[in-house]
């Protein structure tokens, strides 16, 4: 399933308690797509790293009571009142004595003395086998009483998330002109780095730091891999030769228009960025010139940056003229 169905998915399963697991490979957003769906819903969100714990560190530790006998005292980040979601990352890698403690809090939403209030859920996510990560079988019986939901990446799909995180335009325009680079994960590659939607929000953060060109690259390959910084970079090289978006929006009808299909990718993604209600006669009459493909990715981002433009007549005309292959 793709991002947004699994967020949808979560929004129907949350609020009936149904305890949901997610399977995907590293990298691909599972944690982000789960705190989305918790805010969506306005529920708190305890996220647990179960690969960290120890099976006392969720069971708590012992004490004598008022009574005089012993009861377990739970830890603080277990919650005790309103509605959440309790989120138990990377649970098929924790030592089996820690899933085991897990596993009751699944099953019997209690541990020990511990019970789980009825406002929250139980949502766990890990790394499917194959995927060469420290994995354990999950006992069939905890398995049965789970929604199981595998993740895969979608770029459309991330593309809009880029946006709301304010991303790079640079990274975001070179992932929509590579797209098989969005994630290329293959376990059986010995690589320690390769690109996911987790290490290109890397790349984006590193280019934020402005770091000397010197390092650049390396940086860059310590980040998404050999391959992916090596075609990023060449990319770069492009990006960084455009022509000025002011200078375009401010001659659009003779403004140069780049013919390496990279660099037409790069400068959609720049010009779509100033898209507003006054620029638009500006976009329209440059994505007029553009190869028709590349007029629509133009128009279609500047309406996804600004959706009042689709009321303005410049956009009603260019859509006018260009009905043939939006149809």
């Amino acid at each position: 399933m793709i991002p947004s169905h699994i967020a949808t998915a979560l929004l129907s399963l949350i609020p009936i308690g149904r305890p949901v697991f997610l399977w995907g490979p590293p990298g691909v957003g599972k944690s982000q797509v789960v705190a989305q769906a918790a805010a969506a819903l306005g529920r708190e969100l305890t996220d647990i790293r179960a690969v960290l714990l120890d099976p006392v560190d969720l069971r708590g530790l012992p004490a004598i009571g008022d009574d005089g006998r012993c009861h377990w005292r739970p830890p603080a980040f277990l919650p005790t009142r309103g509605q959440g979601v309790l989120f138990l990352d990377e649970l098929n890698a924790a030592p089996p004595l820690a899933q085991a403690a897990c596993y009751q809090l699944i099953l019997d939403r209690r541990l020990g003395e511990y019970a789980l209030p009825d406002g929250w859920s139980v949502v766990a996510a890990g790394n499917r086998e194959q995927d060469r990560a420290v994995t354990h079988r999950m006992p069939t019986a905890l398995a049965n009483r789970m929604v199981h939901l595998d993740f895969e990446t979608c770029l459309e799909d991330w593309l809009a998330w880029a946006k709301k995180a304010a991303l790079r335009p640079e990274v975001t325009a070179f992932v929509r002109f590579r797209p098989a680079l969005l994630h290329d994960f293959d376990p059986a590659r010995a690589e320690r780095a390769f690109p996911s939607p987790r290490t290109w929000q890397f790349v984006s953060d590193i280019l934020c730091a402005t770091p000397p060109a010197e390092v650049e690259y390396d940086l860059l390959r310590g980040t998404v891999g050999e391959g992916a910084a090596a075609e990023f970079t060449g990319f770069l090289r492009v990006w960084r030769e455009l022509p000025d978006t002011e200078a375009v929006l401010g001659a659009p009808h003779s403004a140069p228009v780049p013919t390496d299909p990279a660099a037409v990718y790069a400068i959609c993604e720049a010009l779509a960025r100033k898209a507003a209600r006054d620029t638009m006669p500006a976009l329209a009459g440059y994505a007029a010139r553009l190869p028709v493909e590349f007029g629509v990715l133009l128009m279609r981002d500047a309406l996804r940056q600004d959706k009042t433009v689709a009321h303005t007549e410049a956009f009603a005309a260019w859509a006018r003229d260009n009905a043939h292959v939006l149809v």
